[in-house]
């Protein structure tokens, strides 16, 4: 809980925004509602695979952070911050590449031609934002997850303030729209590094870490290291975010209020959602941690509390949904015809709860023993294999709606979940039994 709480607070920071985001453009109207879930849709692709490419220097470091071993943490911070350029400007240009083409993608005209510029201003922002979760990575290994926090609070606070300005063109602003969001996006997330640069360099007890730059420091073998171990956890983050975005794209077939009550649900999903990727990103740290110190008693027992502590915050998530599933709605929209429609979604979205949380903890764990590669394999069958065909089944041949896709979430990642924790146990009788 100690390590978890910050992370979940960082996590529904981030959240949040995008939560705000949607509010806010959802009482500019249905067609800028709908446009925010498509381009989302799309700049989600690249944001969490290139998340998940950097996420790999927290159980690195981790490990030999427990051994003292201060000139190897130095060596994968700068490693890292070259590995995060590298991540950026692919990812970054290949969104780019994907502008041309989103009127290709059976959507309606008006929210194609609304979403351009919200999606091009997100992409760029995404630089800034990648360089912040690389130094959060880093103190998330060293085990601080406080800093990421409140950097996390005061940037979206601004942000927050920033959307009200530009969207509705208050206090003397010009009115932007949808536009607004974007650019409000864009300056806090150039903020959150710089802010995490500052503290890092005033506070002795971390800069000690970093303040000895050197040439030899950048190595093949930790380079390689970094992407051997984050490059399948963003494509697993690829995959499993794939899902949602195509899904997305699909419902986005049925027409915009369909896809503007899709969108409200996946925003408290994706909200409720932080609160387990604290926990299972808790679970990295103190894993990596154990095993760092070779504790595989305390390894297991750290596993054990995450999978508990996951199963009794979703079980209070899913009632809380669930019950009030017809208010929720009106917080995003007014519009009758979209409230309408958002509270089955909202319903179904609150049952998947606890499958989406085993699976998330599940992950995190197998992380934190650097078991990335196989995992990557569970997520293709669950999530492209199973999910995606399920899903437009339930959705257009048995008439489902966009009802059918929250029904197949819940099918695969139940199966996900049982995969992952499966694995882990193996692994974790496998490495004690050896050492």
């Amino acid at each position: 809980m100690r390590i978890a709480l910050p992370i979940v607070l960082t996590q529904l920071g981030g959240a949040f925004v995008s939560l705000a985001d949607n509010i806010m453009v959802g009482h500019v109207g249905t067609t800028e509602l709908a446009a925010v879930s498509f381009s989302s849709s799309i700049y989600f692709l690249g944001h969490v695979l290139a998340i998940g490419a950097v996420m790999g220097v927290t159980p690195l470091v981790g490990q030999v952070f427990v051994q003292n071993d201060n000139r190897n943490i130095r060596s994968y911070f700068y490693n890292g911050i070259l590995f995060t350029a590298v991540v950026a400007v692919v990812l970054v240009g290949l969104l780019l590449l994907a502008y041309p083409f989103l009127d290709r993608m059976g959507q309606e005209k008006e929210v194609v031609e609304v979403c351009r510029p919200y999606f091009l201003i997100t992409t760029l922002s995404l630089i800034p934002f990648l360089l912040f979760c690389h130094l959060k990575q880093f103190m998330e290994g060293l085990g601080n997850t406080k800093v990421a926090m409140v950097i996390t609070i005061i940037a979206n606070s601004i942000n927050v303030l920033l959307n009200y300005l530009f969207i509705f063109g208050k206090w003397g602003f010009p009115e932007w729209g949808i536009v607004g969001a974007g650019v409000a996006t864009l300056i806090s997330r150039l903020m959150m590094p710089l802010m995490f640069f500052s503290y890092i360099r005033c506070k002795q007890q971390w800069w000690h870490y970093v303040n000895r730059f050197s040439i030899n420091l950048l190595t093949k073998d930790k380079f390689a290291q970094l992407a051997k171990i984050g490059i399948p956890i963003g494509g697993h983050m690829l995959l499993e975010c794939s899902v949602w975005c195509l899904s997305a794209i699909m419902v986005g077939w049925l027409g915009a209020v369909p896809l503007a009550a899709n969108q409200i649900a996946l925003q408290v999903a994706n909200t409720t959602f932080m609160v387990v990727v604290g926990i299972g990103n808790a679970a990295t740290i103190r894993v990596s941690h154990r095993l760092g110190e070779r504790n595989f008693d305390g390894l297991k027992m750290a596993a054990n509390a995450a999978t508990h502590l996951c199963i009794a915050n979703n079980v209070i998530t899913t009632i809380l949904i669930v019950t009030f599933c017809r208010q929720i709605p009106y917080i995003f929209t007014t519009d009758i015809v979209v409230v309408d429609a958002a509270i089955p979604l909202l319903v179904l979205a609150g049952i998947f709860q606890i499958f989406d949380g085993i699976q998330c903890v599940g992950i995190g764990i197998l992380r934190g023993l650097t078991d990335v590669k196989i995992p990557v394999l569970y997520a293709l069958i669950t999530y492209i294999v199973i999910n995606l065909p399920l899903g437009y089944l339930l959705a257009f041949p048995l008439q489902m709606g966009a009802s059918g896709f929250w029904v197949a979430f819940s099918v695969s990642l139940c199966l996900a979940g049982v995969l992952y924790h499966t694995r882990w146990v193996r692994k974790w009788r496998t490495i004690s039994k050896t050492n």
